[in-house]
């Protein structure tokens, strides 16, 4: 079993940067591919960054490429989203999800989710 919690969301004006932290309970994590989904009011939950076993495989949706960077600390059991150059449009929850699989889909019942961090870009 794996525990996700997520930290490091807030309020900031447009242009400005955040780091999202998702740590993981469970000594199997650092094994699991894992991902940062997002949903804002009236949307559906959708894909941003995600990385897998090895931190050289990384994913980004279009919108967020140059701007968001994922990573991951294996001592720590954490992993991180640095998102920079922050857009109104980017105002979410964002989530953390966790599988074995071997792609970026990730089950909302078979896999591990955390609660979620608030994002608000706004001046």
């Amino acid at each position: 079993q794996v525990r996700l919690v997520e930290s490091g969301g807030g309020l900031v004006q447009p242009g400005g940067s955040l780091r999202l932290s998702c740590a993981a309970s469970g000594r199997t994590f650092n094994t699991y591919v894992v991902a940062w989904f997002r949903q804002a009011p009236g949307k559906e939950r959708e894909f941003v960054a995600g990385i897998g076993q090895s931190p050289e495989i990384t994913n980004y949706r279009d919108s967020v490429k140059g701007r968001f960077t994922i990573s991951r600390n294996y001592a720590k059991n954490t992993v991180y989203l640095q998102m920079n150059s922050l857009k109104p449009d980017d105002t979410a929850v964002y989530y953390c999800a966790a599988g074995e699989g071997t792609s970026w889909y990730f089950d909302p019942v078979d896999d591990f989710w955390g609660q979620g961090t608030q994002v608000t870009v706004s001046s």
